[in-house]
């Protein structure tokens, strides 16, 4: 199962790429962060956010998206750019007829961590070890966005085999073939090359 997930921000979007199944190794296809300037209008932003999650999915040709579901915060401001983007992602995946899941940051902290209350950096360190990495993802928005999209490949595995097992079932015949599909999209500020860390 190829998952590409989204750690959804206006300042800062975290795009994370595995691929694997649940209890096998995971492979990291690509990660990165798209960047945009807070001083830019919110449509030219979103814009921005928008082609290059259309570039991922044209590249990484994932077999679902997973975004992190948006929660209240005392910042309002803060949460509604989030949300924004957020509803970018989906739209970018709905588009193309991929299924889309909505995780918790909870819900992804348990499944990577084992604990719903873990921080950041627990979630950078078991994302690093989980696809045997060199060095943590960076910023968080990227190991975050990894950290998504193993949540889905462990817990939309099941979902996806049941879904496939009954697409075959009624259509009487073979499941798809594996696709040899590669893509390494990279970061991203505005259309330029970026690697450095900021505040989201």
């Amino acid at each position: 199962m190829r998952v590409m997930g989204v750690d959804p921000g206006l300042t800062r979007c975290g795009l994370g790429a595995v691929e694997g199944r649940p209890g096998a190794p995971l492979s990291l296809l690509s990660v990165g962060v798209v960047r945009t300037p807070p001083d830019d209008d919110i449509g030219s932003r979103l814009v921005v956010i928008e082609a290059e999650i259309e570039r991922w999915l044209d590249e990484i040709k994932p077999d679902a998206v997973a975004v992190e579901r948006v929660f209240a915060q005392h910042n309002v401001r803060t949460v509604m750019g989030t949300a924004q983007a957020s509803a970018v992602a989906i739209v970018c995946a709905a588009r193309r007829g991929l299924p889309v899941a909505l995780h918790t940051p909870s819900e992804v902290k348990a499944a990577i961590t084992g604990n719903g209350n873990a921080d950041k950096k627990q979630v950078g360190t078991m994302v690093t070890r989980l696809l045997r990495l060199d060095a943590m993802p960076k910023p968080a928005d990227a190991a975050d966005a990894l950290a998504l999209a193993i949540c889905h490949v462990w817990r939309g595995g099941v979902q996806h085999r049941l879904a496939d097992a009954l697409a075959r079932a009624r259509s009487g015949g073979a499941g798809p073939a594996a696709s040899g599909r590669t893509g390494r999209p990279g970061d991203v500020a505005a259309g330029r090359p970026d690697r450095g860390g900021s505040t989201r």
